[in-house]
């Protein structure tokens, strides 16, 4: 019992293999995100939004919670993640990254449209936020299971262990697959160290294969023709 507790913990830690915990693609995404909306009793199309918003930026759903009008460049598309030291509308502090550190991420082409339909929606207000419940409340992760309920969705679609903080891992095993380099990865993720960014790689045979044919193509591009030779004594 012991040590099945201590290997739980690390997966939970992300520790052990993050990718793992991430949905295969964008259509699971995406059907995911409508069955939340349908089963929800308010039918509020904005917790579909929150989730592909998250797993598109891999963000944490506190930090999609806090984003504001003026955290996002609209010429760039990019979403700067602050954490927020003064207080906003209300007195409320957010607690934006959790004390993470603050980073920029980039807005994909699939999550723009979105964004600009609730960035025109309040127009020249910088410290509105762009992501709240059907009220107008903050949506923290007990706030999305419970009104979407969420875990029996999941099941029902068959990733009964997905966690709204899965989908954070979601965002960085897609980035990782799309070529995105290790370092840029990093800073994407707000990760401390570059180990723990390492493992939303996946060095398959093929890729393995393809850096030995590299090596082999820079080497034989700059061996001169009349330069020094390796010879079998």
């Amino acid at each position: 019992m012991t040590g099945w507790q201590r290997e739980y913990q690390r997966a939970e830690d992300e520790l052990d293999n993050p990718r793992s915990l991430a949905l295969p693609d964008w259509d699971t995404l995406t059907r995911l995100a409508a069955a939340l909306v349908e089963r929800s009793a308010d039918k509020y199309v904005g917790w579909g939004e929150v989730i592909i918003f998250a797993a598109c930026t891999a963000a944490r759903i506190g930090e999609v919670s806090g984003v504001r009008a003026g955290d996002i460049d609209r010429d760039a598309w990019t979403w700067t993640v602050r954490r927020q030291t003064t207080p906003g509308p209300g007195g409320v502090v957010d607690k934006g990254t959790k004390g993470k550190r603050a980073r920029t991420v980039p807005l994909i082409a699939e999550v723009r449209e979105l964004v600009a339909r609730r960035l025109d929606a309040v127009r020249s207000n910088p410290g509105a936020r762009l992501f709240t419940g059907p009220r107008g409340g903050r949506i923290t992760t007990a706030v999305l299971r419970d009104a979407t309920h969420w875990d029996e969705v999941v099941t029902s679609l068959g990733y009964e262990h997905l966690r709204r903080h899965d989908l954070r891992h979601t965002g960085l095993t897609w980035m990782a697959d799309a070529g995105v380099p290790v370092h840029v990865l990093r800073k994407i993720a707000g990760h401390g160290s570059l180990t723990t960014t390492q493992r939303y790689l996946h060095p398959d045979a093929r890729s393995i294969a393809d850096a030995g044919e590299a090596l082999s193509a820079h080497l034989a591009a700059r061996r001169s023709p009349d330069g020094p030779r390796l010879r079998v004594v």
